[in-house]
């Protein structure tokens, strides 16, 4: 029989959300999550355009920024504004609605970004 601290307690609320296993807190305000390190890429930022599990719809990927979860939130925020469309980051890669490779690569380009299209 596996005790209930081994099988990582609490993971989702209907208040708060999705909790972290760890600290048990929301993930919003976790803080285990903020002290570990972000994983370092090799500095190339990949945009590639995606269709899988959206029922056919195409998204824009934006993966490898070296940013924290507050800088890369905000940076979704600007290329989402730039694209006219809606979207959302999540696990450090940021998705916005549409086919707009070609604007999300010049905007990250003009910011200093090195950028590369990635698939398709």
């Amino acid at each position: 029989m596996k005790s209930r601290s081994s099988s990582g307690g609490l993971v989702y609320s209907t208040e708060t959300g999705r909790m972290c296993p760890v600290c048990r807190q929301p993930l919003a305000q976790c803080v285990c999550r903020s002290a570990r390190p972000q994983p370092v890429g090799d500095g190339v930022v990949r945009v590639s355009r995606e269709t899988k599990g959206r029922a056919g719809k195409g998204v824009t990927l934006v993966k490898g920024l070296p940013l924290a979860p507050a800088e890369l939130t905000a940076l979704g925020k600007q290329l989402k504004a730039a694209c006219g469309s809606g979207g959302t980051v999540k696990d450090g890669v940021i998705e916005v609605q549409g086919d707009h490779v070609e604007r999300v690569t010049a905007a990250l380009v003009a910011q200093g970004y090195v950028v590369k299209r990635s698939g398709g």
